[in-house]
């Protein structure tokens, strides 16, 4: 894989090319990047969903959208700092016009963006969507689909629903929000598609990255990057873009401290585990006399969190430059955190985390409830899309239908077309608007 390459500004739907030395300083074209997906109702709806606690009494709480705007910032510096060693070590890139600002821009849009396609009620969202399908009622439709188009719905990916949504066409308008390829490529940490399912223990086999609504616009996106091939023919798969790992890594940072941060100030996790937890990743870096001078936990938490953050930036950023030749080839098989030399010190603090935090009563009783709404919502929505296909729908059907904004009531010849842009729709809801859908769909009524 070459950076010239990898850095393209092209947008789907380009005749002419888009050149570096072309764009407008003030306004770069992987800034733009950026506001389209601030201005997106997609991210808007990210105020309202789950980062860990559901639906928190407690304003402090991370939601997605809070978690996505801080992993866009651990990003931006990944990339900057990135960057300015990579044009260091490739001159030429400056002479095209390239500048370390560009490298932050595109990781932090990407990053902003990682968790656009993920349903309400965090992790479980996903698996209830699945579940719906592999052991629900969703199984009547198995005979009728591909193995592929099987593959998607009974392993609902939100990374997958995320490039839909950032690359999908909509009523009236083409390519969804037309981001450069440079920021799609680093935003796809899983270049392939749903099956062969783990066929390797490269990272970019564990899970996948776009449906096959999208396999079209994928590959398109991926020849232009340039993107090595790992698989090719029926079964596609690529290597990643090499900015993928950095927002990776934004990613890994943020939740392994700040979710750790969420369950320390909620009284989930006792302070004096979260100093010596986390005294081992900042023990070179920590002021004793300044943490004990702070008198508010939450201050000395937050004092904590940013010496933390600082270090594994830092350890990102080392693992990267040191393997940039194999992360080009595609033989850098494992994430950046995961080379780190605080490798053993992370997995203590995600232990402790799952055991008090994500396996806490609150979260299990929430995300259960997560589970009947949403197979709920599919169960209704899907069959009044079907059965007012098929010419059968019932008043009940015609009824609920009429609740499905435009563009998701699909009338396509194709059962899988149908039935995603139901889940489309479902996994598009906050946590709160599903719960008033379900509400109304189940006959309670609202004043």
């Amino acid at each position: 894989m070459h950076w010239e390459q990898l850095l393209s500004l092209k947008r789907a739907g380009d005749k002419d090319g888009r050149f570096r030395k072309d764009q407008d300083e003030t306004r770069l074209g992987f800034e733009v990047d950026f506001d389209r997906i601030v201005f997106s109702s997609a991210f808007r709806s990210l105020q309202d969903k789950t980062q860990v606690i559901p639906l928190s009494d407690t304003d402090f709480v991370h939601t997605r959208l809070t978690h996505s705007m801080e992993v866009s910032v651990v990003g931006r510096s990944l990339g900057r700092i990135v960057g300015k060693q990579l044009l260091e070590k490739h001159p030429y890139l400056k002479e095209l016009g390239y500048t370390f600002n560009d490298f932050g821009a595109i990781v932090a849009a990407a990053a902003l963006s990682h968790d656009i396609g993920n349903p309400p009620f965090g992790h479980s969202g996903e698996k209830s969507i699945g579940e719906y399908f592999n052991s629900g009622n969703g199984q009547a439709f198995k005979a009728e689909l591909s193995e592929k188009e099987w593959q998607d719905l009974i392993d609902f990916e939100g990374n997958a629903n995320g490039f839909k949504i950032l690359t999908q066409d909509g009523l009236g308008v083409k390519d969804g929000l037309r981001l450069s390829y440079a920021t799609l490529g680093a935003f796809m940490k899983y270049p392939k598609e749903s099956l062969p399912k783990k066929a390797t223990k490269h990272i970019v086999d564990k899970k996948f990255g776009f449906f096959q609504s999208e396999k079209e616009k994928f590959v398109d996106v991926a020849e232009t990057l340039g993107l090595k091939a790992m698989r090719t023919g029926d079964d596609v798969t690529y290597y990643r873009h090499p900015l993928a790992y950095l927002v990776e890594a934004a990613d890994d940072i943020c939740y392994t401290i700040i979710d750790f941060e969420d369950g320390i100030n909620l009284g989930l996790v006792d302070e004096e585990f979260a100093l010596e937890y986390m005294i081992k990743l900042v023990q070179d870096k920590i002021d004793i006399n300044k943490y004990h001078s702070l008198k508010l936990k939450k201050d000395r938490v937050s004092y904590l969190r940013a010496l933390a953050i600082s270090a594994l930036i830092n350890e990102a950023v080392r693992i990267f430059i040191e393997n940039e030749e194999s992360i080009l080839e595609g033989t850098f098989e494992k994430s950046l955190l995961d080379r780190c030399k605080y490798e053993a010190q992370i997995n203590d603090i995600i232990k402790l985390s799952v055991d008090k935090i994500y396996h806490s009563r609150s979260v299990i009783e929430k995300e259960v409830a997560g589970y009947k709404i949403i197979s709920d919502l599919l169960d209704v929505f899907i069959n009044a899309v079907n059965n007012s296909y098929l010419g059968k729908a019932s008043n009940y059907d015609k009824l609920t239908l009429m609740m499905l904004p435009q563009e998701f009531k699909n009338q396509s010849d194709s059962l899988y077309t149908r039935i995603m842009s139901v889940c489309s729709y479902v996994a598009g809801m906050s946590d709160s608007y599903a719960i008033l859908v379900h509400k109304k769909i189940s006959g309670v009524m609202m004043s």
